[in-house]
This record gives structure tokens, sequence and C-alpha cells, in this order.
């Protein structure tokens, strides 16, 4: 007889103090504790040190030297998690390739990396060396629009013009909250969705969920997999719809 498995409600894109987001790793848990969440994962920007938008805008990033503990706040966490709500907390880190042209931006969501990964020599050997280390690779808001990047960090196109560089990605963000890539969905490549949360305003938007068991090693080893995934429209709580 077949068993059957209860799908996973997986926030697989999400940002704290660690770098631009503006919760910490114990309020992000609660915020998904309560709202139900099975799997959290935390992926905090790593950038190169010569960034575009270092002197545009403040960027913050988890650095090599910083790993350690970064690492090690999200498995104090991740005790907290499954003590508390039953959920289940993974480490990443987003793979931040930024460029002024957008043409050569890319980001990549590295889901259950545990080792630094550098982005000094290029989101290519960035996303190799995630994979190499078991990682599951989401490709963030894969914009494939002809938009200047501007200050907008997130206008990333290199994806969408770049079939060598979709080769090294597990998985496509369809939706990045509630922004839909349709070309995604036209090239019939793998898909996820993603909040990319920051904010507590946030939590609303696209969501996946994973039909596998409730631990970190299935998770990944099911988002490198192409299994079918399923997503779900989570709307926003009324107490934070304004009037």
């Amino acid at each position: 007889m077949r068993t059957r498995t209860h799908p996973l409600l997986c926030e697989l894109h999400a940002h704290t103090r660690w770098s631009d987001g503006d919760l910490s790793v114990s309020e992000l848990v609660d915020l998904h504790g309560r709202a139900g969440f099975d799997v959290l994962c935390i992926t905090d920007h790593v950038v190169r040190t010569d960034d575009p938008w270092r002197e545009a805008v403040l960027v913050r990033a988890v650095t090599e030297e910083q790993w350690g503990a970064y690492l090690a706040e999200i498995e104090r966490e991740a005790r907290r998690a499954l003590a508390l709500y039953g959920l289940t907390l993974v480490p990443g880190l987003e793979l931040t390739y930024n460029d002024v042209d957008s043409a050569k931006a890319a980001h990549a969501v590295a889901v259950g990396l545990r080792s630094f990964v550098s982005v000094e020599d290029g989101i290519v050997d960035a996303m190799l060396d995630a994979r190499k280390a078991g990682a599951a690779l989401v490709a963030a808001h894969p914009y494939d629009g002809p938009e200047p990047a501007s200050r907008n960090l997130r206008l990333t196109r290199r994806f969408a013009l770049d079939r060598a560089l979709c080769d090294l990605a597990h998985r496509f963000e369809l939706f990045n909250r509630s922004q839909l890539f349709g070309w995604v969905a036209t090239a019939g490549l793998p898909t996820v969705a993603g909040g990319d949360v920051h904010r507590v305003e946030h939590l609303a938007g696209w969501r996946t969920l994973v039909p596998c068991g409730p631990d970190e090693e299935e998770l990944v080893a099911y988002l490198r997999s192409l299994q079918p995934v399923y997503l779900v429209r989570l709307e926003p709580h009324p107490a934070r719809v304004a009037a």
C-alpha cells in the first residue's frame, strides 16, 4: 500500500538582521511558527567585496568570518523551533551577485547549506561550490524584463538569458511573494515559490508545499530532485490589512 506524506508548508527564502532583514532569527522563527509553517530556511545574503551597491545603499551580508556564529545561532534556534512549534529550521545563504547591468546579475538561494560559499569568483563558481556542498539551489526572483537594475537589487535577469546558468539551479521561483515569473513556467522549469521575507508583512504571498518527511536531509534531497511540489497562496492577516 502506498503511504501518503503530508505536504510541508515551507518558507525557502527568508532574511534576518544578519543581512537586510528587519527581524532576528528568533523573531523570524516565532513569526513562521505561529503561522503554522513546517519548514523555515534562513537564507541571508553573501556578497562579493566589490559589490557595486556598497556605496549606493547599505549592503549587509554574512561574511566568512561570521559564518560560524551565523550557523551556530540557526542551530540553537532550530532546537527551540522544533520543541515549541514543530518547525524545522534549515540554514542557507542567498548567493548574491549584483551588477549594474541586470543581465549579469543573479541571485541563487542555497537551501541546506552548511559550509560557507563565497561569490568572489562569480555566481557560476558559487553555485558549483554550493551544489558540491549538498545544498538545493533555487534561482531567486529570475526577472526577464529589460529594465535597468538602477538601485533595485532584485532585477536579476541572468537566469532568463543564460541557459548554462539555469542548468546549475535545481528549482526556480515561479513566484517571489506575489510576483509571477511567467517565463519559468513557459520554459517548463521545476518551480518553487518563495517569500523573500524581510519584514512581517512579507508573510503573505505564494509558498511551497513539499510532500516529503519533515527533516532537513529529506527536504534538501527532494528539492534537488525533479519530483513535483505544490504552490499555495497565503492571504494577509486581517489585523495587518489597512482599513
